[in-house]
């Protein structure tokens, strides 16, 4: 077969292609005239990840699949039939090959070299056309994906941190809840024996008075661990000594009851009754305090939920809107509490007062929250600092994430926006955070810029501000 015979057969079957084939003749012609028939076999590579990419493949017949591996094993990322165009585009910025194209069905194509590229668009203004926007549509599907990817692994992470958070105050409740069943039966049976006995009313009502006073607050510190401890040894002291079981002055300790107080009621109780009253009145105290660690339990995973359901915006439509960042950044610090707890590290909020709002699509800025934050507990030591803060200034909102970790080095800080660049270990991280980071910030006509040296690292991102003027 000719030269010329095979050029018409390769315009042939440009002219049937589902993508090029609606160009004018002379453009089909050029293209068959600088490229070169390939033909490809079922499980064949087409350029292994990492490897240069040169060429542009338009597909006849065949399906071809490209798989990448973000650290969680290799999966199906976009595939490509007969119709199709891939490998290096014109105006693309691809260098490697981000994952592996790999055959699926025997494939022939024709190859187009990027040497030919600058006298492909002077010659070819149609194909160029067609094949920008697929450039531009695969450009999309690759960021939706890169999206999708880093939100599930944060979710993961999150996922991770919620359930430790969660699990603390879920047992405390379990713990509370079973004790609480054995402190009612004690309450009833020492209020039936103590009703028995038929006190006089001015005996029960000061019995009562002792009983209903306030449990002490363990929040509050009045008494250290080691006041705590001397208090119970001095009222377990008293209780041995009027014959009555000790276990109760755990319970007297939280209530704050004194042994004067326990003085004056054995000048009107004396025996089995003062031993009554004492087991009535530790019951009550024990009920009520277990009553209130429930409720502190329950009121953190209330807490909990409802950051995360403010940090995901479940209840929110992704439409732009005046939204202020303090309740984002106050949300994204308490989800990722339990990374900072892991670390012994401090993280300290510092928002100025009337700050003004920005607008933002849903909860997107607080993925750029939980990506900044995120990775200075990464970077920082063991005992660390982070500080997030946010100020107003020239008619923007400026919020600042600051740690003391050793800093990011000259060479590496001029990629760290780069997409897929990570120092993170394999599983650990995309190298996509901080790329999608600038990307929301970008839709949300801001920017992000960073400082680093050993010691100080600062992240800043600047977002308008929607003054009072600007508000709908």
């Amino acid at each position: 077969m000719t030269q010329t015979a095979v050029d018409a057969s390769i315009i042939e079957r440009l002219a049937a292609h589902k993508t090029l084939g609606g160009v004018p003749r002379r453009e089909l012609e050029w293209l068959a005239a600088h490229g070169r028939m390939q033909s490809y076999e079922v499980g064949e590579v087409i350029v292994p990840p990492g490897e240069s990419v040169v060429d542009m493949v338009i597909i006849f017949e065949g399906h071809a699949t490209i798989y990448i591996d973000r650290g969680s094993g290799r999966r199906k990322f976009m595939e490509w039939r007969g119709g199709d165009v891939t490998g290096l585009l014109p105006y693309s910025r691809m260098v490697r090959a981000p994952g592996s194209s790999v055959i699926e069905e025997s494939s022939v194509g024709l190859l187009v070299n990027k040497d030919c590229f600058a006298d492909m668009i002077r010659e070819c203004p149609h194909v160029t056309e067609i094949l920008v926007h697929t450039m531009i549509d695969r450009a999309r599907q690759f960021t939706s994906t890169d999206w999708q990817d880093e939100k599930m692994m944060s979710l993961g992470k999150l996922s991770a941190g919620l359930a430790h958070e969660m699990n603390n105050p879920a047992s405390a409740i379990a713990r509370a809840s079973k004790s609480l069943e054995e402190g009612l039966n004690e309450s009833e049976d020492a209020g039936y024996a103590l009703g028995a006995m038929r006190l006089s009313d001015d005996v029960y009502e000061e019995v009562e008075r002792l009983r209903a006073g306030s449990v002490m607050s363990r929040s509050t510190g009045v008494y250290s661990a080691i006041e705590a401890s001397d208090r119970e040894d001095e009222l377990a002291d008293w209780l041995e000594a009027h014959n009555i079981d000790a276990r109760a002055a755990q319970a007297l300790v939280e209530s704050g009851i004194t042994t004067d107080a326990l003085n004056d009621l054995a000048q009107m109780l004396q025996g089995e009754a003062l031993g009554t009253a004492v087991r009535w009145i530790a019951a009550g105290y024990t009920t009520r305090s277990l009553a209130v660690d429930i409720e502190r339990a329950a009121s953190r995973i209330h807490q909990l939920v409802s950051a995360i359901k403010r940090f995901t915006h479940m209840d929110r439509a992704t439409v732009s809107e005046p939204t202020g960042v303090v309740q984002g950044i106050t949300d994204t610090v308490a989800v990722l509490s339990s990374k900072a707890k892991a670390k012994s590290a401090m993280v300290k909020i510092d928002i100025a007062d009337n700050l003004p709002m920005v607008r933002s699509f849903g909860g997107e800025l607080n993925q750029v929250w939980s990506n900044l934050v995120e990775n200075a507990l990464d970077a920082i030591e063991q005992g660390g600092e982070v500080v997030v803060s946010a100020r107003c200034e020239n008619k923007h909102v400026v919020v600042r994430v600051v740690d003391n970790g050793p800093g990011i080095p000259a060479d590496i800080e001029k990629k760290i926006f780069d997409p897929f660049f990570t120092t993170k270990a394999v599983g650990e991280g995309t190298g996509l955070g901080l790329d999608i980071s600038r990307r929301i910030v970008r839709t949300h006509d801001g920017t992000i810029e960073v400082e680093s040296r050993p010691g100080r690292t600062e992240f800043r991102v600047l977002l308008p501000a929607v003054l009072s003027s600007d508000r709908a």
